[in-house]
C-alpha cells in the first residue's frame, strides 16, 4: 500500500473513527485496538470495530499502491492530530507502515491484518432525516439516558418511526424526555420499527454530523422486540459518507406514554435564563443530591435550597403563574439539563392536578412555548420526578 492524502482529511478522519476502538483490548482481540486502512481505487478508507459498534470513512487520496494495514489506532489518531501542514505519504514497509508528512517521518509496527474481523453491512434502507433536526432532538433526549451499563434497556435512546415523524424518548427513571422530528421514509420502509440504540452511539453520530442529511438504516429489528427474527438486530447511519452500524440494546422499553398526562391544568411559564441563573445559585449551597425546592405562587417564583443548621440560600424570580400555592422540589442538575434543552426563551411547568398535595408528588412536565391551541402536543417534553421531602 502507498498513497499521499491531505493532512487536514486525515487528521479528521482518523480520530473519527477511532472514537469506536475499545477502551480494553484483550490479548484474543488485540486487533480490536487498531484501526484498518485500505487504499483503493482514489480514496483511504478508515475503519474501526468492537463488535458492537463499527464505523467506516474516506478520505481522497492518491493510490500509487493499493492494500491495507492495521495499526494501532490510539497512537495513530494522536500522531495524525501533531502532523505538520503538509501532504502526507501512508507506504507499508515490510511488517512497519511508514507516515511521512514534511520532514517528520513515523514508522508504526502493523498488527495482522487477516485476523481482523470482517465489518457488518449497511442494512436496509428506512429513510432520511434533516442533520440538524437530528442532531438537536439526539441532544435534547440523550440527557435524560440512564449510565447504569447494569440497566442496559435504559442506557438506550427508542426511536420510533411513523410515516411523517420520528419520535426519540429516553429515561433514567427519573425522567424522561421525548423529541418528535419529521423524516422522509424510504417507498418500502418497514414503518411498524421500533429501535432501542445505545445513546453513547447516537451522541458519537450526532457529534460527528454537519449539514444535510443523514441516511438510517435497520435490519433485524424484529428480534430485538421478540418476535423472531433470525439476523442480528442492528441500525446504520450515513453520515456524508462516513458509515456507522450498531447492534440494538435487547429488552423492552418502559411503557413511557403512560406516564404523559392527557392535561396539566396548572401551567406556571418561567424565562429560562435567570431560572437557569437562579438556580445554579441558590443549589451552591446544598449537597450535591440535595434539591431545590420551588414555590409557585401568582406573579412570584421562590427557589430555595439548605435546610436547618446548614448553609441556605433562596432567590425569587417573576413567573405567569395564577393557580394555587404550589411547593415542589428537584434535582438542580436534571432541572438545569431541561433548561438547556429546550429551545425557547421560557420554560413551561404543566402539573397534572389542580391539587397543590397532589401535584408535588406527581411528575411535572417541562416544555417550551406551544401555540394559542392547549391541545397542542410540543415537540419536546421533558418529565421531570419531584424529589420528595421529610415531613
Amino acid at each position: 500500500m502507498r498513497l499521499t492524502v491531505d493532512r487536514d482529511s486525515l487528521a479528521d478522519l482518523v480520530p473519527w473513527a477511532a472514537r469506536t476502538l475499545p477502551s480494553k483490548a484483550t490479548t484474543q482481540l488485540q486487533v480490536l485496538a487498531g484501526l484498518l486502512l485500505e487504499a483503493d481505487g482514489s480514496a483511504l478508507r478508515v475503519s474501526a470495530y468492537d463488535y458492537e459498534v463499527a464505523t467506516t470513512g474516506a478520505a481522497d487520496a492518491r493510490v500509487v499502491e493499493e492494500g491495507r494495514a492495521l495499526v494501532n489506532g490510539k497512537m495513530l489518531a494522536d500522531l495524525v492530530k501533531s502532523l505538520p501542514k503538509a501532504r502526507v505519504e501512508l507506504a507499508v514497509d515490510g511488517t512497519r507502515l511508514t507516515i511521512t508528512s514534511g520532514s517528520a517521518s513515523f514508522k508504526l509496527p502493523m498488527l495482522p491484518s487477516e485476523d481482523y474481523p470482517a465489518l457488518p453491512p449497511m442494512p436496509d434502507l428506512l429513510g432520511t432525516v434533516d442533520a440538524g433536526l437530528f442532531v438537536t432532538a439526539v441532544g435534547q433526549v440523550g440527557i435524560a439516558a440512564g449510565r447504569d451499563d447494569t440497566l442496559p434497556v435504559l442506557t438506550g435512546i427508542r426511536v420510533e418511526f411513523s410515516p411523517k415523524t420520528i419520535t426519540l424518548a429516553a429515561t433514567d427513571r427519573y425522567r424522561l424526555a421525548v423529541r418528535t422530528i419529521p423524516w422522509e421514509p424510504a417507498p418500502d420502509a418497514d414503518l411498524t420499527l421500533t429501535l432501542l440504540i445505545p445513546a453513547r452511539t447516537l451522541s458519537d453520530i450526532a457529534r460527528a454530523a454537519g449539514e444535510g442529511r443523514i441516511t438510517i438504516a435497520a435490519a433485524g429489528q424484529k428480534k430485538a422486540e421478540g418476535r423472531g427474527s433470525g439476523e442480528p438486530a442492528s441500525a446504520g447511519f450515513d453520515v456524508a459518507g462516513r458509515q456507522t452500524t450498531t447492534r440494538l440494546i435487547e429488552g423492552t422499553f418502559p411503557p413511557y406514554r403512560k406516564l404523559l398526562p392527557d392535561s396539566t391544568p396548572l401551567i406556571a411559564e418561567v424565562e429560562i435564563p435567570p431560572l437557569a441563573a437562579a438556580v445554579k445559585r441558590v443549589a451552591l449551597v446544598a449537597s450535591r443530591t440535595a434539591p431545590v425546592q420551588l414555590t409557585f405562587a401568582p406573579g412570584l417564583l421562590a427557589l430555595e435550597a439548605g435546610a436547618g443548621g446548614e448553609a441556605q440560600a433562596s432567590e425569587t424570580l417573576a413567573v405567569a403563574y395564577d393557580g394555587p400555592e404550589l411547593k415542589v422540589s428537584f434535582n438542580p442538575a436534571y432541572l438545569l439539563d431541561a433548561a438547556g434543552a429546550i429551545e425557547d426563551d421560557l420554560v413551561r411547568f404543566g402539573f397534572a392536578t389542580e391539587e397543590p398535595e397532589i401535584a408535588a408528588v406527581k411528575p411535572a412536565i417541562l416544555t417550551g412555548k406551544t401555540g394559542g391551541d392547549p391541545a397542542e402536543i410540543p415537540d419536546y417534553r421533558y418529565l421531570l420526578m419531584p424529589i420528595r421531602l421529610n415531613g
